[in-house]
């Protein structure tokens, strides 16, 4: 665990010697479980690094986070060990594979309420830390959403919302999105992957449909990132406990994770460069 806590100390000295670090937050949703959308986080952020990119992948699926299975990894701490046992963020941070950094969520969510001012402003001293050395902070939401979740997804620059062109899992990403809105604030900007998608038509009629019916009844305008087809190797990697970018990269899926990572690219350039302050300064707001 020392030997890894050094390699990440070293790996954020070059980073700031290079002056890295935009600190993108990016909350990834769905409004029901079983979509992929851990997969999809886990695979974005793999094919991210890939693009010269540093990546920290946060779990923050209250209770049921599976990245670290999916990663075939045994985190030894979690957000809370953090401030519980006062270790420092890279500490409890794991190496991923492709380079990214992948910090265990656990349970952490419900017991960051519980936290005492001190602890509260430690916990948010680290956090701000990884703004300096990221370009992409990506957290892993659990399904649906909580009212410890929101404060998370709402203080996101962008929100993922995960969904499948089932019915059910549409109807409830749908929920999500209208539950997000409601807030009388700002919110993050949204953009839509649709997952397990039998055929290019049925993914891309998913996503107009989907646009439509926000638009027309949340007078929300959000943008469509793309599919990503169904695919038996997605399934065999997860038996193998490895990304499917990984196992099988010339896989369906893996080619639609690229192209969906550069338009991605493409649509963040046009945005600009965002503020990892805005990030902090929304999150110390929520939990205060």
């Amino acid at each position: 665990m020392r030997d890894q806590a050094e390699s990440l100390r070293r790996m954020v000295d070059g980073v700031m010697e290079q002056g890295r670090g935009q600190g993108k937050v990016i909350a990834v949703v769905s409004g029901k479980g079983g979509v992929g959308k851990s997969n999809v986080s886990l695979n974005f952020a793999l094919t991210l690094s890939r693009q010269n990119q540093k990546v920290a992948l946060i779990d923050l699926d209250l209770g049921m986070g599976n990245l670290d299975i999916l990663m075939g990894l045994s985190p030894s701490y979690h957000i809370i060990d953090m401030i519980k046992r006062e270790l420092t963020i890279w500490d409890i941070a794991e190496q991923g594979p492709e380079g990214i950094t992948y910090i265990a969520g656990g349970s952490g969510l419900s017991e960051l309420v519980e936290l005492n001012e001190r602890q509260m402003e430690r916990f948010f001293q680290k956090l701000e830390s990884l703004g300096a050395i990221y370009d992409y902070i990506i957290l892993d939401m659990g399904a649906g959403a909580t009212a410890e979740s929101l404060r998370f997804i709402l203080s996101a620059h962008e929100i993922f919302v995960v969904t499948t062109p089932e019915p059910t899992s549409i109807t409830d990403a749908y929920a999500m999105v209208k539950y997000i809105c409601k807030e009388p604030i700002e919110n993050p900007e949204i953009l839509l992957i649709v997952n397990r998608a039998e055929s290019k038509r049925e993914g891309e009629q998913t996503a107009a449909n989907f646009k439509r019916v926000v638009s027309h009844f949340l007078k929300k305008d959000i943008h469509s990132l793309g599919y990503l087809p169904q695919d038996s190797h997605v399934v065999k990697a997860v038996k193998a406990q490895a990304p499917f970018v990984l196992h099988a990269p010339q896989a369906k899926a893996s080619m639609a994770m690229g192209k969906l990572v550069h338009t991605y690219l493409g649509h963040r350039v046009d945005r600009g460069a965002p503020s990892y302050q805005s990030f902090m300064k929304k999150i110390r707001k929520w939990f205060r």
